[in-house]
């Protein structure tokens, strides 16, 4: 793995983190087609550049989450079911999920079926919950976690879980998709921090360092103008492109890549 390659798959986090394509998914693909060796750093990469993505919602979100206390609060209430799956589940999920095409493909496909149904379900329910974050109940992020943490699976798609989870309660789609960025903060510096331990940064090398130097700047500043894009585009248009988008992904990623 060099760097640029580090840079290139910046670039796919960045954008894939907070679509509900599955950033994880689309980084083991990206990472196969770069014919990238299958190592536990390139597993470990794949996870710790995420970080750069979330620090993109700390810092746009800033004020909202240094004045809001219930909000914060809330964060921490859905966060709850994935960090228990996640500390149990860790070493099972690293091993044998992580970096398994077959997996991702599989829930890439599903996902894209679940958005597109999920959409039309929402499209012909009339929408009695209040717009805006301030009126989120515990109750239901406690829900909206429980959907997230599905996305342990690989090509699951953490924003899309969380997205549909809350399309699903009744919450309009801005205010579901801006909870799915907010509630990735602690998830993802979870799963980064729980990595890293594991991984032991005095293990890796100072060329290794490097390079996940790059892919956390890369996603950083990639992730900042696709959340900007992304909250403009859900006021006016509907997810539906985005599960076409998986489904197609993953026929097209199985017919010409593995067969």
């Amino acid at each position: 793995m060099n760097l640029l390659h580090s840079a290139i798959l910046g670039v796919v986090e960045g954008v894939t983190e907070f679509l509900p394509i599955s950033s994880t998914g689309h980084l083991i693909l990206a990472s196969n087609l770069l014919r990238i060796e299958q190592t536990e750093f390139l597993k470990t990469f794949e996870i710790a550049i995420q970080s750069g993505a979330i620090l993109a919602v700390i810092f746009l979100y800033r004020r909202t989450l240094l004045s809001r206390l219930d909000l914060a609060k809330k964060i921490l209430v859905a966060f709850i079911p994935t960090a228990v799956i996640g500390f149990f589940l860790y070493k099972f999920i690293k091993q044998y999920l992580i970096g398994n095409s077959d997996v991702v493909l599989i829930s890439l496909f599903v996902g894209g079926i679940l958005l597109i149904g999920v959409e039309l379900l929402f499209k012909r329910k009339p929408q009695t919950s209040p717009k805006s974050l301030t009126f989120l109940t515990y109750e239901k992020s406690f829900v909206i976690g429980l959907f997230q943490s599905i996305a342990v699976i690989p090509g699951v798609s953490r924003s899309a879980s969380t997205i549909i989870g809350g399309m699903l309660l009744g919450i309009d789609r801005k205010t579901a998709t801006e909870f799915s960025f907010l509630l990735a903060v602690p998830t993802m510096l979870a799963a980064t921090a729980l990595d890293l331990k594991e991984t032991n940064l005095l293990n890796l090398t100072t060329y290794q360092l490097t390079t996940l130097s790059v892919g956390f700047v890369v996603s950083f500043f990639v992730a900042m103008a696709a959340i900007k894009w992304l909250v403009k585009y859900v006021e006016t248009n509907t997810f539906i492109p985005f599960g076409i988008y998986r489904i197609l992904i993953s026929l097209l990623y199985f017919l010409l890549i593995l067969k």
